[in-house]
């Protein structure tokens, strides 16, 4: 419990003093490109590097982990997957 010394320096900051108003529909479209731009470029987009996306990177790495090549025997595909 804080206790009043009369030094406005000893009580802590009101939290709800951060809190901005904001028109919702100009917040919600704003932060929604933003996330809507990143999601784009970290998912859909192929690497520059491999052409590859994230999601086929990853299951090429599980089947290598998985000794899975052409000369090796026929697996199920949910080994991989799941």
């Amino acid at each position: 419990m804080v206790t009043d010394t009369g030094n406005p320096e000893d009580l802590e900051p009101d939290p709800f003093d951060a809190i901005v108003d904001a028109p919702f529909d100009s917040a919600l479209s704003e932060r929604y490109l933003v996330y809507a731009l990143s999601t784009i470029t970290a998912r859909s987009l192929p690497d520059l590097r491999d052409g590859l996306k994230p999601v086929h990177r990853r299951l090429l790495w599980a089947m290598r982990q998985l000794k899975l090549d052409p000369n090796s025997a026929y697996k199920k595909s949910a080994r991989v997957v799941g």
